[in-house]
């Protein structure tokens, strides 16, 4: 297994030694879980978050998930100069990756293709507008395999590459592993501090039904 915190270490030492900020596209899940990763990345790139999330279960979601967001860049004031970009809301493409596989647990295939689902759309948004790196919050999270999540996107890299050979200039990913060093815990600590609303689901009507099945079993042995 990689230990892809000492590779992302060793990028922002070079990106330091450069003495300039790249143009930084970072897919976001959410407020809370951007919060500790925009506060390490806001000193060593120009930060634009890419919301692109189909897998919310409910349009009511999506939008209270991207409102939180954007107050969060306005009041914080490590990510005042971050923009936020909205890609889409289009559950229809997340439940035909889905089809045939609803009932698999979390942490199944389902979920590496969710991952890659997002960022694949994050890379492709990267590639049409001239950034010079990619990466996205996800890693944050104790819930998510973060070797499922860099090996995505070294793999999204490499198709950029060779699917695109008359570009001259590609988005390098930007491995991340955003739980080390208490990075969850300062995320808590943030969500606290700003008073965002943190969500107890992925977003996924699947995750959703999970996560209430684990309270109703839990209320049932009380």
């Amino acid at each position: 297994m990689n230990n892809y915190f000492k590779l992302f270490d060793e990028q922002l030492k070079k990106i330091s030694e450069d003495n300039i900020k790249p143009e930084l596209l970072l897919h976001a899940c959410c407020a809370p879980c951007s919060s500790h990763c925009l506060e390490v990345l806001e000193g060593y790139f120009n930060i634009t978050v890419y919301f692109y999330n189909p897998n919310i279960d409910e349009l009511e979601e999506y939008s209270k998930r991207i409102e939180e967001l954007r107050r969060f860049t306005l009041v914080a004031d490590f990510a005042k100069k971050v923009k936020v970009i909205d890609g889409g809301y289009e559950p229809e493409v997340f439940y035909e990756m889905a089809k045939g596989r609803e009932n698999l647990p979390e942490r199944s295939e389902r979920c590496y293709d969710c991952y890659r689902l997002r960022l694949k759309k994050t890379t492709e948004y990267a590639l049409e507008n001239g950034y010079d790196y990619f990466s996205t919050t996800l890693s944050i999270s104790p819930y998510k395999n973060a070797e499922w999540i860099n090996e995505i996107g070294m793999n999204l890299e490499r198709e950029l590459r060779e699917n695109n050979p008359d570009k001259n200039k590609y988005p390098i990913f930007l491995f991340s592993d955003f739980k080390k060093k208490n990075g969850y815990k300062r995320s808590i600590e943030l969500s606290g501090e700003y008073d965002l609303y943190r969500q107890d689901y992925c977003g996924c009507v699947f995750s959703k039904h999970d996560h209430e099945e684990k309270l109703r079993r839990k209320n049932s042995e009380v």
